[in-house]
């Protein structure tokens, strides 16, 4: 069992900041739209790629099968389930795009998502509900979250006799929300309607028990709060619905002579791709777990309470949800003052090289701290400090790092 680690020793955690390699120009404060990769998973991403160009007939014909099944199998045990019910995919987007196209739909059938998911995902299902002459139907969630049931009752009204899916992140996207999709799975599969759930930013950040979730599908990035490589997701589909599955690439599935003869060995062989991001999921897995899944989970929640604390104070706003009800993970969400502030996250970045979202949700604006284990309370001091000179609520802007040589 690994240590407890204190969550405000900062000497502890400042010395295992430097195996991420991130400019020095940056203060980058947006895990949750690309992770940064620490460099022990950087390696071994490099070691795959070597291997592969070293001799790519033995690397593809002989031996990726059985490496990918093993970082499969690893993979399936990390987020609860088993390897005959995931197949890699490049990210999130990728996996959903998958599941629009192979879920049977009929025109008038309807697919229910909500306001707060990911602006691509209601685009995927936009375009298939039209395919269909389905439709695509919008919940508008409460603008104060005030407990899980209330959630699961927003959602069930959004259920007629044509709703044939529900399409529900596991953390939000633009709100950063923990959303209790274990409550929601159960009100839904009771009514006999299949659950697809949206989960880039959950591996690492959240335990994952997949099997008891009971969603008909999963689809998640491993690039985010798990620090893979760039490139690595997975798709779960349930054992009830693996039958209607293809990938939106037709190749071999497997190399001749074999032929795929289950749905996931049909995403096994799509050409010449660079499986090198799959393989490396097993080192990140390995690399988070030696730290302790929650020493991470506790340091970057700290911070990331920090985030919110000094955010909420400087601009004398709340939060959509209370943190201390576990609404909120490894990201803060905060409302900024009222303002127009199309241009902020481009001042951060140009004129303090911070790196930080600032999101326009249902017409008021917010910025969303993602927080990992190369963050500290000096960055977001800095953050802070920025936004309330940008804002007009202070008055002196320190001075932008030195850009490093590219």
């Amino acid at each position: 069992m690994t240590d407890q680690i204190a969550f405000d020793d900062h000497k502890y955690w400042a010395e295992l900041a430097n195996d991420w390699h991130i400019r020095p120009d940056s203060i980058y404060l947006n895990h949750g739209s690309f992770g940064v990769t620490p460099y022990p998973v950087r390696e071994k991403r490099r070691e795959w790629i070597e291997r592969l160009d070293q001799q790519p007939m033995d690397f593809y014909v002989r031996r990726l099968e059985g490496y990918l099944d093993f970082a499969r199998d690893k993979l399936a045990e990390f987020v609860g389930t088993t390897l005959n019910n995931l197949v890699f995919v490049e990210n999130a987007t990728y996996g959903m795009n998958v599941v629009a196209e192979s879920f049977p739909l009929a025109a008038g059938d309807e697919v229910l998502l909500n306001n707060h998911e990911y602006g691509a995902v209601h685009r995927i299902w936009q375009r298939t509900c039209l395919k269909h002459s389905a439709k695509a139907v919008t919940v508008k969630l409460p603008e104060r979250f005030e407990s899980r049931q209330q959630l699961v009752d927003y959602l069930l009204a959004g259920v007629t006799d044509e709703t044939k899916l529900l399409v529900i992140s596991h953390i939000t996207s633009p709100t950063g929300l923990i959303m209790p999709v274990e409550e929601i799975c159960r009100a839904f599969t009771e009514r006999n309607i299949p659950v697809c759930i949206d989960g880039p930013h959950a591996p690492a950040q959240v335990p994952l028990d997949i099997d008891r979730l009971g969603c008909a599908y999963y689809t998640a990035s491993c690039h985010k709060w798990l620090c893979g490589p760039l490139g690595s997701g997975f798709l779960f589909i349930h054992p009830d619905c693996q039958d209607r599955v293809q990938p939106p690439i037709k190749s071999w599935g497997r190399l001749l002579p074999a032929l795929p003869e289950t749905w996931d060995e049909e995403f096994t062989w799509q050409g010449t791709r660079d499986p090198s991001p799959f393989l490396t999921v097993p080192t990140a897995i390995e690399y988070l777990s030696k730290i302790g899944m929650e020493n991470f989970r506790g340091r970057s929640r700290w911070l990331a309470s920090y985030a919110e604390q000094k955010l909420c104070e400087a601009f004398s706003t709340v939060p959509i949800a209370d943190r201390s009800q576990g609404w909120y993970g490894s990201m803060a969400h905060v409302p900024l003052p009222e303002g127009e502030w199309t241009e902020l996250q481009h001042q951060l970045w140009e004129r303090l090289g911070i790196e930080v979202p600032i999101i326009n949700f249902e017409e008021k604006w917010y910025v969303r701290v993602s927080c990992h284990l190369y963050n500290t309370t000096r960055q977001i001091d800095s953050l802070v400090m920025s936004l309330q000179t940008l804002t007009g609520r202070a008055s002196e802007v320190a001075p932008r790092p030195a850009r490093s040589a590219p």
